[in-house]
């Protein structure tokens, strides 16, 4: 490991993620500004708030006060990097059934024994006592820095590959910094992964946080690039409203094939364009939106896909775009291409052991 990255093992302190709070919302929030061409969007109803409600039917009186901001101050940022799928409201219960039992914490759920809350030292620690219960439903928690980046990984797997981890770290430092200085250098230089059994899909970007499904990954250990893909989605940052999904997937998959580090060892590819792809034409996304970006690249004009990235980011995108940047409609784009779809393509990829 070089000398100038860190990394700290089973250390974590969840105050760290309120970072990552307001740089989800800053990069969700949708603006005002509506170009010609375009359909305003209707904004989106904020996110509920997280509550606590306290069910005590205990003798001991508990100081409501120190609990609700030991919440405040913990529960909102796990919630942030558990996942933005876990629990907003929580129930804290207080029994006294238990006497050697202390507290424990899971998403929507807090319970908390009265004997050992009403003791002062407890209840003026509570907020370090919940961080500690939290932090219990992940498997570990490292923390990698590399010269101004840094890297939270959250495993939820106990079964997860650990050569996986590595691998996926080391991506993560060998492109992002590239993708943050080429694209959009107001992109944070703070990410947090997790790693998550109960997650069906492949991998997902929200905020400053990628989901990687366990599942998926152990059963397919090289493909590494899923970091390219949505270390690109944080990157782009595009917001609420700026263009289509398929325009933005397109490109992410257009990066990944420029910007990945071993695209051959996961066996993924641009596939040749088949009079099928003709349906949904540049609609269909991903990989084979890729490769028609590709071939804007190489044979329409070069660069223009990124010009297209920054009117995405800036919220100046519409149809008129494709025209006045190619001189033709996206549709015309399209069938010139479907016309002569060959390319020359390169793979990257990595000498493995």
């Amino acid at each position: 490991m070089p000398n100038n990255q860190l990394m700290l093992k089973n250390t974590f302190t969840l105050a760290f993620f309120a970072l990552f709070c307001f740089a989800a919302t800053a990069q969700t929030t949708p603006t005002n500004t509506t170009t010609a061409g375009q359909t305003p969007q209707r904004r989106r109803v904020g996110p509920h708030p997280y509550t606590i409600t306290i069910l005590n039917k205990t003798k001991v009186k508990l100081d409501t006060v120190k609990v609700d901001a030991a919440f405040k101050a913990t529960y909102p940022a796990f919630a942030v990097a558990d996942g933005y799928r876990t629990k907003r409201e929580v129930t804290m219960r207080v029994i006294d059934t238990a006497k050697k039992f202390t507290i424990s914490a899971k998403p929507g759920e807090i319970v908390v024994n009265s004997r050992w809350i009403k003791k002062k030292d407890n209840i003026n620690r509570f907020q370090a006592h919940l961080q500690e219960a939290l932090h219990k439903n992940w498997t570990s928690v490292d923390t990698v820095k590399q010269g101004d980046y840094q890297l939270v990984f959250i495993n939820k797997n106990s079964n997860f590959n650990p050569v996986i981890q590595k691998e996926l770290i080391e991506t993560y430092f060998k492109v992002f910094p590239v993708l943050v200085s080429t694209f959009n250098d107001k992109t944070t230089h703070e990410v947090i992964f997790v790693t998550d059994t109960a997650y069906k899909g492949v991998a997902e970007a929200s905020g400053n946080r990628i989901l990687f499904s366990t599942t998926y990954m152990n059963a397919h250990p090289t493909d590494i690039d899923i970091v390219t893909h949505e270390g690109m989605h944080l990157v782009q940052g595009y917001g609420y409203g700026s263009g289509p999904v398929w325009l933005t997937e397109g490109i992410a998959d257009f990066i990944r094939y420029k910007y990945g580090v071993d695209n051959i060892g996961s066996k993924w590819s641009l596939p040749a364009f088949t009079a099928q792809h003709n349906e949904k034409k540049y609609e269909n996304s991903y990989r084979i939106t890729a490769r028609f970006f590709e071939w804007i690249d190489q044979k329409v004009k070069p660069g223009m896909i990124i010009q297209l990235d920054k009117e995405l980011r800036n919220h100046t995108y519409n149809q008129d775009t494709w025209v006045r940047l190619s001189g033709k409609t996206i549709d015309e784009l399209w069938d010139d291409y479907a016309k002569n779809p060959e390319l020359t393509l390169k793979y990257s990829g990595k000498e493995r052991i």
